[in-house]
């Protein structure tokens, strides 16, 4: 028997496929360059709490595409039609990722190094934004709560979000000792995460 959740979990399950579909093929081809990146300029203890933090937060999200009552009691009473448009907007989140995946190419690590033959992206989404992929992410990451109706997921994803914002200044130094005057004119008229609205109404 279908019940009221099933429609939303497999909204959820095509949202893995998709996603998957779409990092995997990319990340293999940043990583056919062969070099070596180090979590080191990161730090060790949090790269692997990042990555702990995320691991728990898929457990979650599988636990409630498997079976809902394993996480009933993090269940947040949202009407059906925000579900629905949460399902709508991985949707977009989706397109958005591939659009910024294609823009930054070989470039992508899932640190703060800058690879050796790095080049400084400022097109596509990067027009906007210094970091497309933490403000996809975050769309992602919002769509899928209100799929799941899920605060559980929802504070999972909020944790990883901080995370990242935490360990953003340190990325950027790295991208300015690789880039220098180039990166600090581009961080001087392009925000760090939300795009300008007026800015992009008027492109």
């Amino acid at each position: 028997m279908i019940d009221a959740e099933t429609p939303f979990r497999i909204a959820l399950v095509l949202v893995l496929l998709l996603t998957a579909a779409v990092g995997i093929p990319f990340r293999l081809k940043a990583a056919a360059s062969g070099e070596k990146i180090s979590h080191a300029d990161e730090g060790y203890v949090f790269a692997a709490t990042l990555r702990l933090i995320a691991i728990l937060l898929m457990a979650v999200l599988f636990a409630y595409i498997i079976s809902p009552p394993l996480v009933q009691w993090g269940r947040i009473p949202l009407p059906d039609w925000i579900r629905w448009l949460g399902v709508f907007l991985v949707a977009v989140s989706s397109s958005l990722m591939v659009w910024t995946l294609r823009s930054l190419g070989r470039n992508l690590t899932d640190t703060v190094v800058v690879r050796a033959n790095a080049t400084l992206v400022t097109h596509g989404p990067y027009r906007w934004v210094r970091h497309p992929f933490y403000f996809t992410t975050a769309c992602l990451m919002a769509s899928v709560t209100l799929v799941s109706a899920n605060w559980l997921i929802g504070a999972g994803s909020l944790l990883i979000l901080g995370m990242l914002a935490l360990r953003t200044p340190k990325e950027e130094l790295r991208l300015i000792e690789r880039f220098g005057v180039q990166y600090t004119d581009y961080m001087a008229k392009t925000p760090r995460f939300v795009p300008r609205l007026i800015r992009v109404v008027n492109r």
